[in-house]
């Protein structure tokens, strides 16, 4: 059974840093673009950034470009999201998910099989 498991959410100031994890179990990464999209009360799920099945190619929504940075460790099985510079209008629900894909990875939700059960970040003073 394919599990996703999102880590190191928590409460932050504005400033800030964080770093989620997403540890998988059931099924091997290195055949699969990872993504991290994230939603907010109110509103639709939305990119954040994905990297491709090799980790040579990465994607960055406009709102977090610059701030934060995705990798993973295909040996490791992990994913990982560094947020720095962390903002209120960061607050969200984050997930991480899988697009059986190899050449590239998508920056909507549409495309992606498997989802993690989220973790929270909220930036707040």
């Amino acid at each position: 059974q394919v599990q996703l498991v999102e880590s190191g959410g928590g409460l932050v100031q504005p400033g800030g840093s964080l770093r989620l994890t997403c540890a998988a179990t059931g099924i091997l990464l290195d055949g699969y673009a990872i993504g991290w999209f994230r939603q907010a009360p109110g509103k639709a799920r939305e990119g954040v950034s994905c990297i491709i099945a090799s980790g040579g190619r990465t994607w960055y929504s406009t709102s977090v470009k610059g701030r934060f940075s995705i990798s993973r460790d295909n040996a490791k099985n992990t994913a990982s999201l560094q947020m720095n510079r962390l903002k209120p209008e960061d607050t969200a629900v984050y997930y991480c998910a899988l697009q059986r894909r190899s050449d590239g990875c998508s920056n909507g939700p549409s495309p992606y099989e498997y989802w993690g059960q989220g973790t929270q970040v909220t930036v707040s003073a």
